[in-house]
């Protein structure tokens, strides 16, 4: 007997009286469950020296800023690192549209070389903060207003979390040289 037939003949024959109850019994012990399924820390606890990973935003802080020179504009990225992260020294990228250059970024601290369990051995930044700074200018001389520079990077934990790779969108003046 379906619910249907229960509520549209409400009738009850004495056969229909057991499948209403079985019904109703099966209905209120689903109702007790909860709607979400436990976690391992609901089910053991939670340790104290269990320790949550920081979001990217919170690992690490990253500015830019430009200032005008005689051979073009100095583009300077600010890495404020929290401690137990570092940053990958090679990951870090500058993209640009055609017609513009750049020199190889120079780094105000020295990078250190870890075993890294997916790139191998590579040198990164683990210091509090660090300073990459390259100088832009165009091919033509004449310079540029609002060029669109992506700037890639990647960090991680030392805890054993690789944030995935980060971009970075502004618009760059490039003084003429």
């Amino acid at each position: 007997m379906s619910i249907k037939s229960l509520i549209i003949n409400p009738s009850f024959t004495s056969a229909a009286k057991p499948s209403l109850l079985a019904l109703f019994l099966a209905s209120a012990t689903l109702s007790a469950v909860p709607s979400h399924a436990a976690g391992l820390s609901d089910l053991f606890g939670s340790s104290a020296n269990t320790s949550k990973f920081l979001s990217v935003d919170e690992a690490f802080q990253v500015n830019t800023s430009t200032k005008a020179t005689a051979k073009g504009t100095q583009l300077t990225i600010k890495f404020d690192i929290t401690p137990e992260h570092y940053v990958y020294k090679d990951k870090l990228t500058a993209t640009f549209p055609k017609g513009i250059s750049a020199t190889p970024f120079t780094f105000d601290q020295s990078p250190v070389s870890i075993d890294d369990p997916t790139f191998g051995r590579v040198p990164v930044f683990t210091q509090k903060s660090v300073l990459a700074t390259t100088t832009l200018t165009t091919n033509n001389g004449k310079g540029a207003k609002n060029a669109p520079v992506v700037i890639g990077w990647q960090g991680c934990a030392k805890a054993g979390l690789c944030y995935p790779p980060e971009k970075i969108k502004t618009k760059i003046n490039i003084a003429k040289p």
